[in-house]
């Protein structure tokens, strides 16, 4: 059977990498699991291991932080002779963190057939580090698994050939399915005095929301309007706590520590309204059910718009407090993609492993030369 290498490099890969691994175990196939260490925090990374039954990983190449050149340079030098002592016979990236897109750079070079899962999304901003990812880790990628048909238009689009395309669903949502009992039965309401749909959740990570005083200052005094309403409960990210002890907090936004994947999966269930600026968190609500408002202008997850919860809302203060005030109000129906049935990864395992089985096989270069061209 081959062995393919599945590779992790920041928390929401966890999450991602998870059902394509057990799927391919379960078929017979060598899984060698790699964190890159881009997300390094060891309590982090270990609650996140733990909740999700994440056997350790098989190496751990230790890359830390860095500026986007400085942690690329790190992960690929790191995962150079890795590739180089183990043959895989497939890598499988998932998401589009700076790890994604190095893995699969030393990977195409290599000449090892990359697998991206998550493939085909587009946000059309060029000012997002993650869109510069996802674009080139798509074209250095034999199999490339959309989570949705938006997904497969874009792709189709750029010119990729359809046998590299598949549509799978979301791998995201087959953790959250696995878990979701686990979940809810975790008791961080108590431990934070919070009363199932009665307080809104926040997240805040992103350096354009983050980084710019002003800019966390207004999203911030937004939230402080909302919690006139309902409290506003915000797990504060590593990096949105610095920013937070320079520009200060609005009265009634309760600051809890950071949450693992189980609690933090509770805590949008019961969620009245998600306010957030993260990608994972827009499928995850749409999934559950639950009111979110993204706080920012472009999404590369439109389907969370058209057939979910999510709303962009853009980041306007006075927008977000009137939209966050009529879905209080007004709450959008309750509605999920197609194919986020809990059966994603079962569908990329397949797919891997049909492609590495069949006698003829796409080139690397095939696909890439068309687009080229």
């Amino acid at each position: 059977m081959p062995r393919i290498i599945c590779v992790a490099g920041a928390r929401p890969n966890f999450m991602k990498v998870k059902p394509v691994m057990d799927a391919l175990e379960a078929r017979g196939a060598e899984v060698v699991l790699v964190h890159t260490g881009q997300h390094y925090d060891a309590a982090m990374n270990d609650v996140f291991f733990a909740d999700l039954g994440l056997r350790p990983p098989d190496r751990h190449l230790g890359t830390g932080s860095g500026t986007h050149a400085e942690q690329t340079a790190r992960v690929m030098t790191a995962f150079e002779p890795l590739v180089d002592e183990l043959r895989p016979d497939a890598v499988v990236v998932v998401g589009d963190v700076t790890s994604t897109l190095a893995c699969a750079l030393v990977s195409a070079k290599a000449g090892v057939p990359v697998a991206h899962v998550e493939a085909g999304l587009r946000s059309r901003d060029w000012g997002m580090p993650e869109e510069v990812n996802r674009v080139v880790t798509d074209r250095l990628s034999e199999l490339l698994f959309a989570p949705s048909p938006d997904g497969v238009d874009n792709l189709r689009a750029e010119g990729y050939h359809d046998d590299q395309i598949h549509l799978a669903g979301n791998v995201m949502i087959d953790t959250l399915y696995a878990n979701l009992d686990r979940a809810l039965a975790s008791d961080v309401l108590h431990r934070h005095g919070l009363v199932p749909g009665e307080y809104a959740l926040a997240t805040m990570h992103r350096p354009a929301n983050v980084d710019d005083a002003g800019m966390l200052t207004g999203l911030l005094n937004a939230l402080g309007q909302i919690a006139r309403e309902l409290p506003v409960v915000l797990p504060v990210h590593p990096r949105t706590a610095t920013r937070l002890e320079e520009v200060g907090l609005p009265d009634g936004i309760r600051l809890v520590p950071p949450a693992g994947y189980l609690d933090f999966i509770a805590l949008q269930a019961s969620a009245r309204l998600v306010l957030t600026d993260s990608g994972g968190v827009q499928e995850e609500t749409t999934a559950l059910g639950v009111p979110c408002l993204t706080m920012r202008d472009s999404t590369e997850r439109p389907i969370t718009i058209t057939e979910g919860t999510n709303l962009l809302v853009g980041r306007d203060p006075e927008r977000i407090v009137s939209t966050a005030r009529k879905v209080l109000a007004d709450p959008p129906p309750k509605r999920a993609p197609s194919l986020w049935d809990g059966h994603a990864g079962a569908r990329v395992a397949d797919a891997i492993l049909a492609y590495l089985e069949a006698p003829v096989r796409l080139r690397p270069t095939d696909s890439r030369e068309s687009i080229a061209a």
